[in-house]
């Protein structure tokens, strides 16, 4: 038909095919309704094999994060353990070594520094008694 518009909405194709269905026959009816069964319990099963593939899947993926977490620990603990055997770990924990040390002496040389002992030596230099002359 000229000028005449198509739909293509589901409802339209719903009604048109309801309507079609009056002339169908009993055996055509029939047919149909074995076919829509058919159809009906191969999406029950393809449903129940989509729902065990998703399953597998998402047990794939659990035990693969499982290695991949196992593996990057494992590359964790390598590159810590090359960190500290390199030579620029060992010559950092050397000089924070020796800077401690030198931190101590400090401040016991401080402490020896306020005694009464060091006092008395710093007060007469050359370990000379008080003497007026």
């Amino acid at each position: 038909m000229p000028g005449a518009m198509i739909e293509t909405s589901a409802a339209t194709y719903e009604s048109h095919q309801i309507a079609k269905t009056e002339d169908l026959t009993e055996a055509e009816k029939k047919e149909l309704k074995s076919e829509l069964g058919k159809l009906e319990a191969e999406i029950v099963t393809l449903r129940c094999a989509l729902a065990a593939k998703e399953r597998r899947c998402v047990e794939l993926k659990r035990k693969l994060y499982l290695t991949a977490l196992v593996g990057l620990r494992q590359n964790l603990s390598k590159s810590w353990h090359d960190a500290q055997v390199s030579k620029a770990y060992m010559k950092q924990k050397t000089s924070a070594a020796l800077s401690t040390m030198g931190s101590a002496i400090c401040r016991k040389l401080g402490d020896m520094k306020k005694s009464a002992t060091f006092r008395s030596f710093e007060a007469n230099p050359n370990g000379e008694g008080n003497r007026t002359q």
